[in-house]
């Protein structure tokens, strides 16, 4: 009899988001492989794309949170984020396994009550698992260094999977609305418009140099946004500063692909998907030194050792120079980002499912 394994997809409530894409990365790598799994997936089903017949979908509810599914029928329960308000609780003999993607609330200045809120919430998801999957070796040495604030079962398994992207096919992208922006030479920097990713720093930047900066954002802190768009103002930015809101997949890849360059100085990342996006393009990548980025990016990327707005710029004008001269460098970029691929991911995951159920 096959192994019955439920996986939480829940975040494909917010299909823009970046836990959303690794989500339906899992799902179209694991429907890609050949498997004695049963799998089922629990989350909305509008946004879970039709994969073999073999795979259930449970479709979400809000009330679930109260009412939980009845688990029972599973061997196997893949909670896909540390956050999930869902099913924390475990059968007796069934096996978990936990995504972590990061504890940036213990880091970024969060309240004492938001910090003790995260903290029980990712105790209902860790304490009871078998298997803890961390997406970077960043996330797994800050989860080990502060073991101590959780609960875990003696014999769990603490290791690193890292996320996998589903790349485009084609070469070819249009996007309807912004072509003129593809005459100009631009920077690129995809992400939610929160102080943790650190936009603001680009705009003191482009007061140095004469590109044009493209921000493709999916949600905002209001309070980050309002200072951003006074400063857009304050430095005269108003016709160089391009924000985009929820683009579709299509529009990102164009953009993408006719940047001068994607900048990223983040001060908080558990993986970091839009660098390895843009490498991926054969684009030269700019990110700071915080977090997991220099695990991701190597030494392809290009790093910020601070913000100071004109040694930024100095960072970034020479790395375009030493990009123009070395003709190996986008093939190199590309091939780095392939290691970051969908399939590995999802084959790593099911060997870890079928090593904890053996």
């Amino acid at each position: 009899m096959k192994n019955k394994i439920l996986i939480d997809v829940e975040r494909l409530k917010y299909p823009k988001s970046g836990i959303a894409n690794v989500c339906l990365s899992l799902i179209k790598g694991l429907d890609g492989l050949k498997s004695d799994l049963n799998y089922t997936f629990y989350g909305p089903a509008k946004n879970i794309p039709a994969t073999k017949s073999r795979f259930q979908i449970i479709s979400w509810k809000f009330w679930q949170k109260k009412l939980p599914v009845n688990t029972s029928e599973f061997d196997l329960i893949h909670t896909t984020h540390q956050l999930s308000e869902y099913f924390h609780a475990k059968k007796s003999g069934k096996k978990k396994v936990v995504t972590l993607h990061d504890l940036n609330f213990l880091h970024d200045k969060s309240s004492d009550q938001k910090v003790k809120k995260f903290t029980n919430l990712v105790q209902k998801n860790v304490g009871n698992a078998d298997a803890i999957m961390c997406i970077s070796e960043f996330v797994k040495d800050d989860f080990i260094k502060n073991k101590q604030l959780f609960q875990l079962q003696d014999d769990v398994e603490i290791d690193v999977i890292y996320n996998g992207l589903v790349f485009p096919e084609n070469e070819v992208f249009s996007s309807v609305k912004n072509y003129e922006l593809a005459e100009k030479k631009y920077i690129l920097t995809i992400g939610v418009l929160y102080p943790k990713k650190n936009q603001n720093v680009l705009l003191d930047m482009m007061a140095h140099n004469d590109r044009d900066l493209v921000l493709i954002t999916s949600a905002a802190k209001s309070d980050y946004k309002e200072s951003f768009l006074a400063k857009i103002k304050d430095l005269k930015l108003e016709k160089r500063v391009h924000i985009l809101e929820n683009v579709t997949n299509e529009e990102k890849y164009f953009f993408l692909k006719n940047c001068e360059a994607y900048c990223h100085p983040s001060l908080a990342e558990g993986f970091g998907i839009p660098p390895v996006e843009a490498m991926y393009f054969g684009k030269p990548v700019f990110l700071s030194r915080f977090t997991s980025l220099p695990e991701i990016g190597g030494n392809l990327a290009f790093y910020f050792d601070n913000f100071d707005a004109e040694k930024m710029n100095e960072v970034y004008l020479r790395g375009i120079e030493r990009y123009k001269k070395d003709s190996e460098l986008p093939q190199k970029l590309r091939q780095h980002a392939l290691k970051f691929s969908y399939k590995s991911m999802a084959e790593s995951y099911q060997n870890l499912y079928k090593k904890l159920l053996s």
